[in-house]
């Protein structure tokens, strides 16, 4: 069995597995029968976990999002679509392959797939660019999209990444052009399209694949305009105070449900996505068929028209006026 990763937050429940780990070790080596100590202990671990879960600060629930044994868009591809045909390419310049994509079906119906994949291992996570999009990868998306749109096929997307690449190739080959193309296309594409964060939801690496009828998130994703070590270096010039803005920048879940910015938070299993992928997949499969049927049975028009209100209705303000007169009487 493959050693889990625990969180610095995570501790307690780490010892508590070790000690698990070696009654199970010492009852499969000898004949001593401590299956009752094993059942105890499994038990109390599971409960640290739930109290520990139940009270996270918005950095630790950044630092779950980042987990590296957090289920990637393959996964989930592998989980929850068949009949997943990966396609490559933009067609001007290179394939990015940190953006996947392709034909499948969901629930028998054929669809488009794409989303950010950050790759396991050092050496894929080097070849997907740790899920750092360049130019290509969101070209190679919109492509996708304009194929779905002329089939039409629903489009379901999976952002997981910190932002898109900020390399001076990636500038040079018009990299805000990219992003900013995407949200466009995507605000006026004549399919369903639906949304999941299920990891990192970093910046405009993130919106050029999330302009959607149905936002889903994950219960311990983040979603953000900035990563929190990013804002803190702007406004305290130092990182250390990455926490703070986390606390201060609304990325969680339930925070952005309130604002209505995402539209359904799907629930993780206890400890994370990472304890538990097949449980995770499930779950997710289940509010995206709901997502789905909300949309699917839209006429074009409807369906576009539903998408303006919403985008128009992103952020909140107060109208205030001030009662004091200039000048006086």
């Amino acid at each position: 069995m493959a050693k889990k990763s625990f969180l610095d937050f995570e501790q307690p429940i780490a010892e508590l597995e070790s000690k698990i780990e070696e009654l199970r070790y010492v009852q499969t080596e000898s004949a001593v029968d401590i299956s009752a100590e094993i059942s105890q202990l499994t038990k109390k671990s599971q409960q640290l976990t739930k109290d520990i879960y139940s009270d996270l600060t918005p950095w630790q629930i950044t630092k779950i999002a980042r987990h590296s044994e957090r289920p990637y868009t393959m996964d989930y591809v592998g989980e929850i679509f068949t009949h997943f045909v990966e396609m490559h390419g933009d067609r001007h310049f290179a394939d990015d392959q940190s953006i996947v994509g392709g034909l499948a079906r969901f629930n028998g119906t054929a669809c488009m797939v794409i989303g950010q994949q950050k790759g396991r291992g050092t050496k894929e996570r080097a070849q997907r660019n740790f899920g750092m999009c360049k130019p290509e990868g969101y070209r190679k998306a919109l492509r996708l999209m304009k194929m779905a749109e002329k089939f039409k096929l629903p489009v379901f997307t999976f952002v997981d990444t910190p932002g898109a690449y900020p390399g001076i190739d990636a500038e040079e080959r018009g990299q805000s052009e990219a992003i900013g193309r995407n949200i466009f296309e995507m605000a006026q594409l004549e399919v369903p399209i639906i949304t999941t964060i299920i990891g990192e939801g970093g910046s405009g690496g993130a919106l050029a694949i999330s302009v959607a009828d149905q936002v889903l998130m994950l219960q311990y994703s983040v979603y953000s305009v900035i990563s929190p070590e990013g804002c803190a270096s702007i406004l305290w010039k130092t990182s250390d105070k990455a926490l703070d803005a986390a606390d201060a920048m609304g990325i969680t879940a339930h925070r952005l449900k309130a604002l209505g910015l995402v539209d359904k938070i799907v629930n993780e299993p206890v400890g994370g996505a990472h304890r538990d992928h097949k449980q995770m997949a499930a779950f997710l499969r289940r509010a995206l068929g709901d997502a789905f049927r909300q949309v699917s049975d839209l006429k074009v028009k409807e369906l576009l028209d539903r998408r303006y209100d919403r985008l128009q209705a992103y952020g909140r303000y107060t109208d205030t006026k001030a009662d004091a007169k200039v000048g006086g009487k």
